[in-house]
C-alpha cells in the first residue's frame, strides 16, 4: 500500500511524532502545511494550494529544491486541504492528514467532514487532528490504545447501518448511527486493540 501524509495548514504546527507516519510516505503540503511539516524535520514533495499563507522563507525552499508546486487562484471552490488530498488520492491509497487542531471551528468541522466525502471511497484515510486520532472507516478498520482509552464513533452524512466492534467496553452489535447521535461517544478500549466494522455508510473514531 502507498501511502501520503498531507499537512494541513492552518495557525498551529502539530504536535506529532514522527515515528507515527509510515516510512517512506509522500508528503504533501497544504499550503502553511510546508512550513509545518519543515518544523518537524520532513521534507514535502508536492505543495499545494493558493499559497496565500506558506512563508516567503518556505516557499522559497520549495521554488529552490524542486518541490512540484501546484498553485490556485485565491477565487476557488475547494479549501487548500481538499485539493491537496485530491492530489493525493490520484497517487496513493493510503492517506494520512496531519492538522495543528487549532482556529476556526468552521475549518475544523470542514476538514472533519471532508475525510468522509465520498470521492475518496477508494482511499484508505485517518488524521492527527491536534492530539486526536481519527480514523475514517467504511467497512472495517483496526485501532489501537491503551486500556481506558476514549474513542468515540460518529456517523457522517447518513445513517451508518450495520456497525459492530470488538475490543471497546461497550461493544456494538449491528447497531444503527445516525448523524447527530451521541450513542457512539465516550466509549472505552477494554484492550489495547479494537475493531470496527460498517455495513453501510461512513463512520468517524475519534481517539481525543
Amino acid at each position: 500500500m502507498s501511502a501520503a501524509v498531507i499537512f494541513a495548514g492552518g495557525p498551529s504546527a502539530p504536535r506529532l511524532d514522527v515515528s507515527l507516519l509510515p516510512s517512506g510516505a509522500i508528503i504533501i503540503a497544504a499550503d502553511s502545511g510546508l512550513d509545518h511539516a519543515r518544523r518537524l524535520g520532513l521534507e514535502p514533495t508536492i505543495l499545494v494550494g493558493d499559497l496565500d499563507s506558506v512563508s516567503a522563507e518556505g516557499l522559497r525552499w520549495a521554488e529552490e529544491n524542486g518541490v512540484v508546486i501546484d498553485k490556485h487562484p485565491a477565487d476557488k471552490d475547494e479549501t487548500d486541504l481538499e485539493l491537496a488530498l485530491s492530489a493525493a488520492a490520484h497517487i496513493c491509497d493510503e492517506l494520512i492528514v496531519v492538522d495543528g487542531g487549532q482556529g476556526r471551528a468552521d475549518h475544523a468541522f470542514a476538514n472533519l467532514a471532508l475525510l468522509a466525502a465520498p470521492r475518496f471511497a477508494g482511499v484508505e484515510l485517518s488524521a492527527f487532528v491536534g492530539d486526536a486520532v481519527v480514523t475514517v472507516i467504511r467497512s472495517h478498520r483496526e485501532l489501537r490504545g491503551g486500556v481506558g482509552d476514549l474513542v468515540s464513533l460518529f456517523a457522517l452524512g447518513s445513517i451508518a447501518s450495520g456497525v459492530s466492534s470488538t475490543g471497546l467496553r461497550w461493544p456494538l452489535r449491528e447497531a444503527d448511527l445516525e448523524p447527530g447521535s451521541t450513542l457512539g461517544v465516550s466509549n472505552e478500549f477494554a484492550a489495547s486493540e479494537a475493531t470496527v466494522d460498517v455495513g453501510i455508510g461512513v463512520v468517524l473514531a475519534i481517539q481525543p
